[in-house]
């Protein structure tokens, strides 16, 4: 399917590998001008090489922390001087660490709202000037189900994603109609993140091996698998694209069903 954004210009946070990554992947194979961000030059370096062998867009990596003001800056201009334009904005971030809440202190708060809040918000008033400029820019905040549903032990991520839920609804609706605002809450992905938690367990002998450890992340899903982190980059950039021009400030579950949540 020809998602109309061939030629376009978008930044992703965080995207040298995990979720952020996958999404470039998509962006990449639809031919758009791309900028890819992460802290480690080698792996956003390879992470570059990769993309350029997707499509036919122009690729740039900027290394970068989005937890410092400045990074966040620096990524939104050197992203519009070198395409000229700035469509599209997908935010992702690394999780903050599993924790329980009486074993968290007042620094690991203020990292994660860092981390997690901040520098969304820095980015997205640095980029929103930008995003105006063209024929209808989008903002996809990548966040997690745990905004839907708390997961035991992540009591830093179940509160501070939050956050970033209520800003996307309020931007959406200061933004229209020029920019629209959504956001994906993934469950658990393939992604080397998870692959190295499940080849953890595996010598720690919690599982006998990869598969038997796959199989115990899927366990009260469904669909009976976890998920294919190039999915969630296509859904990205569907709504990325003027094909859902309608969806905005939708707050959108890619679990495979495992959300008990109605709403």
């Amino acid at each position: 399917m020809d998602l109309k954004i061939g030629g376009n210009s978008a930044l992703i946070t965080a995207s040298s590998s995990g979720l952020g990554r996958s999404v470039a992947r998509a962006f990449a194979r639809e031919n758009l001008n791309v900028a890819v961000n992460g802290r480690n030059q080698d792996k956003l370096a390879k992470t570059v090489e990769e993309l350029k062998e997707l499509g036919t867009g122009n690729i740039i990596g900027i290394q970068g922390d989005i937890t410092k003001k400045a990074d966040i800056e620096n990524l939104v201009e050197k992203t519009y001087k070198e395409f000229g334009q700035l469509d599209h904005l997908v935010t992702s971030a690394g999780g903050p660490p599993s924790a329980r809440f009486l074993d968290t202190t007042d620094e690991d708060w203020y990292q994660s709202y860092d981390l997690l809040v901040m520098s969304v918000v820095r980015i997205i008033r640095a980029a929103s000037k930008y995003l105006k400029e063209g024929q209808g820019g989008t903002i996809v905040n990548i966040t997690s189900m745990s905004t839907k549903e708390a997961i035991e032990g992540l009591v830093l991520s179940n509160s501070v994603r939050m956050a970033v839920i209520g800003l996307m609804k309020t931007v959406s609706k200061e933004f229209g109609p020029e920019i629209r605002a959504n956001a994906v809450l993934p469950g658990p992905h393939e992604t080397l993140r998870m692959q190295d938690l499940i080849n953890a367990g595996v010598e720690q002998g919690r599982f006998e091996s990869y598969q038997q450890g796959l199989e115990s992340w899927s366990d009260g899903i469904p669909v009976e698998r976890i998920g294919e982190p190039d999915r969630l980059g296509d859904l990205v950039a569907f709504l990325s694209s003027p094909l859902s021009n309608y969806i905005n400030g939708a707050a959108i579950p890619i679990d495979g069903g495992k959300s008990s949540s109605n709403l």
